[in-house]
């Protein structure tokens, strides 16, 4: 690959032609509109923070330097930013009055409304610049190993850059849009940042059953991304549809595989919402995320809720109690022992032999309290279950 210093372009020649699509959230172009700022493998636009893009602005007119800008020569007349492209777009918003800065009178200003000299200092700024020419796979290796530093491309934006072509276009247009209307009601159902790719990353992790990577190779040049919308919104509306109610814990789940898992099995929202509310109520449930696929698979596997157990204080009071009542019958400590046919019938376990169990399973309404608890040998506790 090879790199060509530029130290002739400034401020004022990038921002000349600057488009910046507001509802996307994306810079597109400059330099006349010979420079894409934001190509297809580029992260979203993330410094419209009010601190990292006032920051840029506060470093031009303070005549500190930005750092080192990468451009890709596509061609003689194309270029496109391979890495800058959030301080790019930062002055490039900012010369377009869409953003103020605070005065040393702790105003807000405009571009337009600063003073003249302030304006030239920004504008007249000249930006160190290599410009880089090479093979796709050459670009794309080096725009991995220029993004370590600073704020590192997540697994996702890697993803993004590696496979860029219309499917990825597609497919942040609809799930990097933080102006989509959807994504309020996703949001109650997955985690990550918008604009940091976490619903693309999702949606496609759902749809490809964990195999981004090879999902996105394989519809790299797909103009459309039907199966994708159809596939994700499906999981959205089958959560949605059989839990009424919506809870905090429900976020972040892996809803992808309870659709894989559960999807088919009809359920009753009514009652599916009763049962959520009293597995809230419950003091002895300690995973509230649990309590939703617990549901989904027929309310049997209770180590989803890591239902509190037993203290070691009450085990020790119940194995007491229990081990002085069967030296006096000349039985089994062991409940269940003691009314069996075998060599254990008379056996007297010790402590660590034996674990606490509820007399009424949990699971039907059982109190993890001294009441409802009895030390069982470990063969039979193991054994017992839920029954």
């Amino acid at each position: 690959m090879n790199t060509n210093l530029r130290t002739d372009i400034t401020v004022k020649d990038i921002c000349d032609g600057f488009v910046y699509n507001e509802l996307e959230g994306k810079g597109l172009f400059g330099l006349s509109g010979k420079l894409t700022i934001q190509p297809e493998y580029q992260r979203n636009y993330f410094y419209a923070d009010g601190k990292k893009d006032v920051a840029v602005i506060e470093s031009l007119l303070k005549g500190y330097p930005l750092g080192l800008i990468y451009f890709n020569k596509v061609s003689d007349n194309t270029l496109e930013v391979l890495d800058g492209q959030q301080r790019i777009t930062s002055f490039g918003r900012f010369v377009t009055n869409k953003f103020a800065i605070k005065d040393e009178n702790g105003m807000e200003q405009y571009f337009s409304g600063i003073a003249t000299d302030k304006q030239a200092k920004i504008l007249e700024t000249k930006l160190l610049i290599y410009e880089c020419e090479g093979t796709e796979s050459e670009i794309k290796e080096w725009f991995r190993t220029i993004n370590i530093a600073g704020v590192p491309l997540n697994d996702q934006e890697l993803l993004n850059a590696v496979y860029s072509g219309p499917f990825v276009t597609l497919g942040k247009e609809e799930f990097s849009n933080s102006q989509n209307a959807n994504i309020q009601k996703w949001s109650a159902y997955i985690k990550g940042v918008v604009n940091r790719q976490g619903y693309f990353e999702r949606a496609l992790d759902w749809v490809s059953k964990g195999n981004i990577g090879d999902y996105m190779s394989r519809h790299r040049y797909d103009t459309n991304i039907t199966e994708l919308k159809i596939y994700f919104n499906s999981v959205i509306d089958w959560v949605s549809g059989v839990f009424i109610d919506v809870e905090k814990e429900m976020c972040g789940l892996e809803w992808g595989r309870l659709y894989e898992e559960y999807h088919k099995k009809p359920y009753d929202p009514a009652k599916v919402s009763a049962e959520v509310q009293k597995l809230y109520g419950d003091p002895y449930v300690k995973n509230r995320k649990g309590i939703f696929e617990y549901i989904l698979g027929g309310s049997v596997d209770t180590k989803l809720l890591n239902v509190r157990v037993f203290d070691d204080a009450t085990k020790k009071t119940v194995y007491s109690e229990q081990i002085t009542k069967a030296k006096a019958k000349g039985e089994s400590n062991c409940p269940l022992c003691a009314i069996g046919h075998d060599a254990n019938k008379n056996k007297i376990w010790k402590l660590k032999e034996m674990d606490a169990d509820h007399v009424t399973a949990w699971s039907r309404g059982g109190a993890t309290n001294i009441k409802n608890c009895q030390m069982l040998c470990k063969t039979h506790n193991r054994a017992k279950g839920n029954r």
